[in-house]
């Protein structure tokens, strides 16, 4: 068996590769080329291969080219990997030797390595999230203009058709007056493929069950639910609630020594998008729901609403949790029954949060 420790990087990579004895049979740095690997994976065969990398930006590709060659692959957990940061001497090739060596010794922390279909589901849902963000930027930059000009807004939607003949009528100097026109038209744009992203949605989740089974939860409409379901992946490999709001970033930080325990804010280690998502409900829709507010009240006198907000949305992930697991979904808002064909053709965003 050899195993190889890549310490990837965005253009080049070190690869070290140890025999079962932790013996150096190679080391080698070069260019990020699919290629280059695999002449490194012919020049170490027949023996068989386990490779190990660390998590890092654009890391996608180097799993597919593994998968292709049929190489096992190991992704290490950075935050994890305590003997890469710490050592004395740190550069490229005692890192790579570090992962190899601590794959060798089975104590490499692994990360999960999502399939290519959840990577993709992923970054839909995440492009979308940032266009809707990029326009609300630009919204804030129109109503910064009217507050300048210490203008009211009589409308409720100042980019609607009134608020619009609102903007047209006003009298602006040449580079605010260009600055308006500029930030209309990328709003119309951003809008026209945050319109496109959700049809996309729509087909790539129309049918899956999961959404279906989380949608009755207060707070969670077709939008967040795709985006629960697409950061999540595998729901299996959380044996337990607390793993799965343990992953989110929405548990305490803890110091414990004898009997001294001390707990802190949240980690925030995590996928943040999901920790988003589920604040996100917890603020604006789930605290409506009467079980719910029973919850969110106490806490809410007692700490404060930034950390009720916080704890009603690790009771959030706990119900998605459930919903996930369960086929007949989450016992305390269980899912309606499956849809006829005269309803299936209707948009799934009518009841988005």
């Amino acid at each position: 068996m050899v195993y190889l420790g890549v310490d990837l990087h965005r253009k080049v990579s070190q690869v070290v590769a140890l025999d079962t004895d932790g013996n150096v049979i190679l080391s080698r740095r070069f260019g990020n080329e699919r290629a280059a690997f695999q002449r490194v994976f012919g020049e170490l065969e027949p023996e068989p291969i386990e490779v190990a990398f660390e998590a890092t930006y654009g890391w996608s590709w180097f799993a597919d080219l593994l998968a292709d060659a049929g190489i096992p692959a190991h992704m290490a957990h950075p935050l994890a990997t305590k003997a890469i940061g710490s050592g004395r001497v740190k550069n490229d090739a005692v890192d790579a030797k570090t992962l190899a060596h601590l794959l060798r010794t089975n104590l490499l922390p692994e990360a999960w390595i999502a399939p290519v279909e959840v990577r993709e589901a992923r970054r839909l849902v995440r492009m979308r999230v940032s266009l809707v963000r990029m326009r609300s930027r630009l919204k804030a930059q129109v109503h910064a203009i009217c507050a300048d000009l210490g203008m009211p807004i009589p409308v409720s939607d100042l980019f609607g058709r009134e608020g619009r003949e609102l903007l047209g009528g006003l009298a602006l100097r040449p580079i605010s007056a260009g600055r308006l026109a500029a930030s209309l038209r990328l709003i119309d744009q951003i809008g026209v493929e945050i319109l496109a992203a959700d049809r996309e949605l729509a087909r790539l989740f129309r049918g899956d069950d999961r959404i279906r089974r989380l949608r009755p939860i207060p707070g969670i409409g077709f939008l967040s639910a795709a985006t629960i379901v697409a950061e999540i992946g595998d729901h299996t490999r959380f044996g337990s609630p607390e793993q799965l709001t343990s992953w989110a970033g929405l548990t305490p930080t803890e110091r414990s020594s004898a009997d001294h325990t001390r707990r802190g804010h949240i980690s925030k280690q995590g996928s943040r998008w999901l920790r988003w998502a589920m604040v996100e409900a917890a603020t604006l829709h789930a605290p409506r729901d009467p079980a719910l507010r029973r919850f969110f009240s106490p806490i809410e006198e007692r700490r404060g609403t930034k950390i009720a907000r916080v704890a009603l949305a690790r009771r959030l992930l706990t119900l998605v949790f459930y919903a996930l697991r369960d086929p007949d979904g989450c016992r305390a808002y269980p899912p309606l029954r499956r849809p006829s064909r005269s309803t299936t053709a209707r948009s799934p965003f009518g009841m988005a949060s």
